[in-house]
C-alpha cells in the first residue's frame, strides 16, 4: 500500500513538531522549507490535521502551530485514516463486480495495514531517536526534500 503525498507529508509535520521543545510553536513556512513542499500544499495538510485535531495554531503576531495533543496520543494508524482516501478500488462500474472477491480482500489487507500502524503513536516514533532530533533540529534546519 501506498499512502498519498498528502498523508505522507502530514505525518512528517507531526514527528517535526514532535521533536520541537514542548509548547514551541512553528509555522506552516518553517514546516514547508523543511520538507520542500509548496507552501499550498502544506496549507491543506495541516488545516487537515488541525480539523483532526492533531495540531492546534495559535493566531496573532507571535501565533504559529504545535500539536494539538501529546504525541504519545496520536496513533499513526488514526492520523492515516483521517488523511487518507482509504478506497483502494472503485468496482462500481466493474463488470464482475457481483462475483469479484477481490475488494473483500482488499479491503482486509488495508484494515490489518491500519491495525499495524495503531501499534505506533507518535511519541514512538521520535523518542530516544537522537539522529531524528539532529536533523530536524540543526540551525539551521537541513531541507529534507525525500522525492
Amino acid at each position: 500500500m501506498q499512502l498519498t503525498s498528502f498523508t505522507d507529508y502530514g505525518l512528517r509535520a507531526l514527528i517535526y513538531m514532535a521533536t520541537l521543545p514542548e509548547g514551541k510553536l512553528t509555522s506552516i513556512t518553517e514546516v514547508t522549507d523543511i520538507y520542500g513542499v509548496s507552501r499550498n500544499h502544506m496549507v491543506k495538510i495541516i488545516n487537515q490535521l488541525s480539523r483532526a485535531g492533531f495540531v492546534s495554531s495559535v493566531r496573532g503576531k507571535n501565533g504559529g502551530i504545535r500539536l494539538g495533543m501529546a504525541a504519545k496520543d496520536i496513533v499513526v494508524g488514526e492520523v492515516v485514516r483521517k488523511m487518507e482516501p482509504l478506497e483502494l478500488v472503485d468496482c462500481g462500474s466493474c463488470a464482475i463486480s457481483p462475483a469479484c472477491r477481490l475488494k473483500s480482500a482488499l479491503n482486509n489487507a488495508t484494515r490489518q495495514f491500519l491495525l499495524a500502524l495503531d501499534d505506533y503513536t507518535l511519541a514512538d516514533i521520535v523518542n530516544d531517536n537522537y539522529q531524528l532530533h539532529q536533523i530536524l533540529l540543526s540551525d539551521p534546519p537541513v531541507a529534507i526534500n525525500h522525492k
